[in-house]
Order: structure tokens, then sequence, then C-alpha cells
């Protein structure tokens, strides 16, 4: 006879067969529109694959890696993509811990302050770029108009050189995609346990010293899930600089999808756009399998 702990541990056939039937449909569609995709887009890459030809032309082998890896353009928006990384993670990390910290010690209208830090990150790239656009407009944008009535009568052209168009790019992104870390800081204080705070308090600790010992070190997971995410969406930075910017001036904003898209459908050079989205791959699965690696390795801390 089985008893209830088997029951338990081992799930009907019928309960299996339901799971499968839910699941069929979302199956079905990432297959044909993830890996499908995905797999097409690795057979292209080597092949001479173009857009005024049809089918996948003639076979090259690794000469489309090998170009790319050759190539200075491919270097320069691999860089471009790195520097804005390095501009958005940092600040995008620290803000959103910050303004959580300060949201979760209001007593009342927390709901406010969410609904504040997050909707910016639910507006459309589009609707974002045409903001900042008008605000950094060179002469008649908002904050030029505003630095010339505090006497600054000649402003750098924020998406016009060279030296400004990446922060200006930055400051955009960090504005736009702070309410998503914000929220999951958010989240992670809220699991925090009062008494630890309270506890630390009658020790005599300060509000520094509670950030320091028990905020700080009891987020460490969600920090590394902020970290990382935050590293992998602006390795995929796309919409803003294109909208913006056009990868200019003279291509120091060009990220490595842009450098994709260019290929692709200005030069029609398919098959060596995907051998540079296949490495690009490399790339953002080297971050994933760090960020694993170190969830991993705090669990078993922990």
């Amino acid at each position: 006879m089985t008893t209830p702990a088997v029951r338990q541990g081992r799930p009907a056939a019928g309960q299996g067969r339901s799971a499968a039937a839910f699941l069929a449909p979302f199956l079905v569609l990432y297959v044909l529109f993830i890996v499908g995709p995905a797999l097409y887009g690795l057979v292209m890459s080597f092949f001479n694959t173009s857009m005024v030809k049809s089918g996948l032309s003639t076979f090259a082998g690794l000469q489309n890696y090998a170009d790319a890896l050759s190539s200075s353009d491919f270097w320069s928006s691999l860089w471009h993509t790195l520097w804005f990384t390095i501009l958005t993670t940092p600040p995008l990390v620290v803000l959103a811990l910050v303004f959580a910290l300060l949201a979760n010690r209001v007593g009342r209208g927390r709901w406010f302050y969410r609904l504040t830090f997050f909707m910016p990150y639910v507006l459309p790239s589009a609707v974002v770029a045409l903001i900042f656009m008008w605000i950094l407009a060179p002469g008649i944008g908002l904050l030029d108009t505003s630095l010339a009535k505090i006497g600054i009568d000649t402003p750098p052209n924020w998406l016009g050189a060279e030296n400004w168009a990446m922060p200006a790019l930055a400051l955009t992104t960090v504005w736009w995609t702070l309410g998503f870390n914000f929220v999951l800081y958010l989240a992670g204080l809220q699991e925090i346990p009062r008494d630890l705070y309270e506890a630390a308090a009658l020790d005599g600790a300060t509000p520094w010293q509670q950030i320091r010992h028990i905020t700080i070190p009891l987020l460490g997971r969600t920090t590394t899930l902020v970290a990382v995410l935050q590293v992998i969406a602006s390795l995929k930075v796309f919409d803003q600089m294109y909208i913006m910017t056009q990868g200019g001036p003279n291509f120091s904003t060009r990220s490595l999808l842009q450098y994709v898209y260019d290929e692709s459908f200005t030069n029609y050079r398919i098959g060596y756009a995907a051998a540079v989205s296949m490495l690009f791959f490399v790339v953002v699965l080297a971050v994933s399998v760090v960020w694993f690696r170190l969830v991993r390795s705090q669990q078993k801390e922990v």
C-alpha cells in the first residue's frame, strides 16, 4: 500500500499531463521565436549570407569571425558598449539602494515613492529619447536655457560633442531605468526582520552602523541580482543611442548592437552580422555564468 508521503512526493500522471499542456504553448512559442532564430543565426554566421541574395549563399567557415575580430569598427563598438556599461551600472546600483533606503524609512505614502520612481521605467524608449532630446537640444533645450539664466551662455553640445554624448546618454538611461532597481531593493529591504534593527539600536548602534552591518550584508543577493541584470541590460543598449545620436558624433556612441544593425541592414552583410551577434552572445553568457557562480557561492555561505 502506498503511504501518504509517497503519494505526496510523486505527482499524479494526470497532474503531469496538465502541467505539460499548460507549458506546451509557451514552449512552442519559445522554440519558434527564440531557439529557432538563434540556431539559424548561428548557421548564417558560417556563410556569406546577404540581403541581396536568396538562401545562405556560399560557405565562409570561420572567416566572418576572423573578419570581426580583426575589425577596428567591431572593437570600437565593443568599447563604446563597455564604456556605457561602466557609466551606467554603478549609479544605477548605488542610487537605487540609497533611494530605497530612504523610501523604506517613510512611514506613510511608501506606495507614492514606489510609483514615482517606477513610472519612468514603463515609458517607451522612443518617448524617453524625445524627452531628453528636447532637454539637451543646443541653444533652445531646457538645460541650456536654465544654464543661461545663471550666466553659463556657452554650454557644450550635449549630444553633438564626442566628449559629452556618451555621458548624456548615460544620464538619460539612469533616469529611465532607476525605478526597476529601486523596486528590487525595496522588496529586499522589506524582507529584513525589524527585530535586528531594534536589537542593534538597543546595543547603541547608529543608523549608519545598522546600514553597514545589517542592511548591506543581508542585501547581498539582491545586490548581486541587480548588478548583473544591470550589466546585461547596459550591454544590450540600442534604442536610446540609435534614436538620440544615431551612433554619432563620428561613431563615438555606436554600440555593438547598432554595429550589428548597420552591417545587416545598411551593408547587407547578414552572415557577418550574425557572427558579430554570436561573439556578443559569448560576452553576455560569460557575465551570466559569473552571476550564477556568485549566487551559488553566497548560498553555500548561508
